[in-house]
């Protein structure tokens, strides 16, 4: 049964106390609403961060841990020959394969996926990826051969497709461009914080091996899955619908979701209002055809984001699925306990990274190339340690120094890239624009992470069976080449933003108080180098 609209506040110009009614259609008079001032404006965003960003960094948390226990297994209880390829018995290559494999079938779907959340709620899309990641993350711990881990590793990849796209889509329902970079950044250390606390807990799963049986990487794939086939039925009540206008009521549930939970709206009353006010281009929402996807598809701006994304995701994947692999190859010496250890520093310098870099990219949104390239210089710089820096049997710290300053580097660049994204695509194109480019950067640049995972370290057979220090240097090569394609790619975009979209470098301001306020805050304007761009 379809609900009453609510009476909403109305609130006037004269700036006295509001008055409580609703207009005929049951939306609220938005444009002769008492003007909000920016302290009131940010207390809003801050009230829907309470509600939005704690579930994201949970699911994600959760999500990136099952994808990343498969790389942390290969070298877990190696005494005890309990690692993943020796239970398994499997070569280094086909470990490689099954790494690869997940980034296969996310390539493939992540379009598909992130096109049918924007016609379906996108609470419960996001919610039927985690259970599903989580179910298979579960079966993992039963694998007995090569076969059914690459089975599982593809399901895996065909569930989790959308996931990251779809929650930068998400955000932008809810938040402008030039508020999403930070947000995105704050989630996103939770795959930071995962790579640490992954690494750091499988020496304690290390510790149960052999309890009831069963090999620690098992006990590992097994809690970490229903732990996130309990998170994803708890984002049913957790995440909060799509916006509607303030006093429009909510459609009746379907046939498929009428047993489903209903969640409270993410604001009411003049919260509501406002933020209608500040964003009505999320609120006025129109039915995407193949043409308007077409038109997405074919915009030249998809390119360079997708060059950018290919370049920094393939390293940071590569560095999370061989961080152990690499960390022990610049010092033999090490126990399985201590590569676990000596992992988790890495993603905390890339998690600090993210905390200071992408609340700056938001500030001068207008100069995302700039915070993109030097994080991934420093990327660039940290390989070049790690391959030359010491010696692997007398000095071997350096090299390790090298892999924490490719941390640091690493963390800004991917939130930063998705922010990009969003921010050239949703004024030109809309909510398909955000959904479809996104997915397509994500996607398409996730073969960076197929290269990494399959084609590089443990895959390349005469660079792991190098010795001394030149195991894995053309590896490293291969990264850094990567890396520059990226810093390359981010350039020819500003340019172009610049000499093709002229000063505004975008389709309109959509009436939004927030596009309006973005326009015109432009930041680092007095800086010699760049003043040439702003012409």
């Amino acid at each position: 049964m379809q609900e009453e609209p609510a009476t909403v506040p109305v609130f006037k110009e004269s700036g006295k106390s509001s008055i409580e009614e609703t207009l005929p259609n049951g939306i609220v008079d938005c444009e002769t609403a008492d003007a909000p001032t920016a302290a009131e404006i940010d207390r809003i965003y801050r009230k829907l961060d309470w509600r939005i960003i704690p579930p994201f960094w949970t699911l994600y948390f959760l999500c990136a841990s099952i994808r990343s226990t498969v790389g942390l297994s290969q070298t877990m209880n190696l005494a005890e020959k309990h690692d993943l390829g020796s239970v398994l018995r499997m070569t280094p290559q086909q470990s490689s394969t099954s790494l690869a494999l997940f980034y296969v079938c996310y390539v493939v779907f992540d379009l598909p996926s992130n096109l049918i959340m924007t016609r379906l709620s996108p609470r419960v899309w996001m919610s039927r990826i985690v259970i599903g990641v989580g179910v298979i993350g579960s079966c993992m711990a039963a694998v007995q051969a090569a076969w059914s881990l690459y089975l599982l590793r593809l399901l895996l990849g065909v569930v989790m497709a959308g996931l990251w796209p779809g929650m930068a889509y998400y955000l932008t329902l809810f938040y402008p461009p030039s508020r999403t970079g930070k947000r995105i950044g704050l989630y996103f250390t939770a795959a930071q914080v995962s790579a640490a606390v992954v690494g750091l807990v499988s020496a304690g799963f290390q510790k149960m091996d052999g309890a009831r049986g069963i090999v620690g990487f098992r006990w590992m794939f097994l809690v970490y899955g229903l732990c996130g086939v309990v998170t994803g039925i708890s984002l049913l009540w957790w995440l909060p619908e799509r916006p509607l206008p303030p006093g429009e009521a909510p459609m009746p549930p379907g046939k498929l979701t009428r047993f489903l939970p209903r969640t409270p709206p993410a604001l009411t009353g003049r919260d509501a209002a406002i933020h209608y006010r500040d964003l009505k281009r999320v609120y006025h929402r129109t039915q995407w055809t193949l043409s308007d996807l077409a038109r997405v598809l074919m915009d030249w701006r998809l390119w360079p984001l997708l060059i950018m994304y290919f370049g920094v995701v393939g390293v940071g994947i590569g560095v999370q699925s061989y961080g152990t692999v690499i960390i022990r190859s610049t010092n033999p010496s090490l126990t399985s306990i201590e590569l676990s250890l000596l992992f988790a520093p890495i993603w905390i310098s890339d998690l600090l990274a993210i905390l200071l870099i992408t609340p700056l990219s938001d500030r001068f949104h207008h100069h995302r190339a700039l915070f993109f390239s030097l994080p991934a210089t420093l990327q660039i710089l940290g390989l070049l340690l790690t391959t030359y820096a010491g010696n692997p049997t007398t000095n071997p710290w350096p090299r390790y120094a090298g892999l924490l300053i490719v941390g640091f580097g690493l963390g800004p660049t991917v939130p930063i890239a998705m922010t990009w994204t969003s921010e050239v695509f949703q004024p030109r194109h809309g909510e398909v624009g955000v959904a479809a480019a996104s997915a397509v950067v994500s996607g398409l640049g996730n073969l960076g992470s197929i290269v990494s995972t399959y084609a590089l370290y443990a895959g390349w057979e005469s660079d792991r069976v190098a010795t001394g220090g030149r195991q894995y240097r053309k590896s490293n090569w291969v990264l850094i080449g990567m890396l520059l394609g990226s810093v390359g790619a981010a350039v020819v975009m500003q340019v172009l933003l610049r000499v093709v979209d002229g000063k505004k470098g975008a389709a309109g301001d959509g009436g939004d108080g927030a596009a309006k306020r973005e326009v015109r805050q432009r930041g680092l304007e007095g800086v010699w180098f760049l003043r040439w761009l702003n012409r």
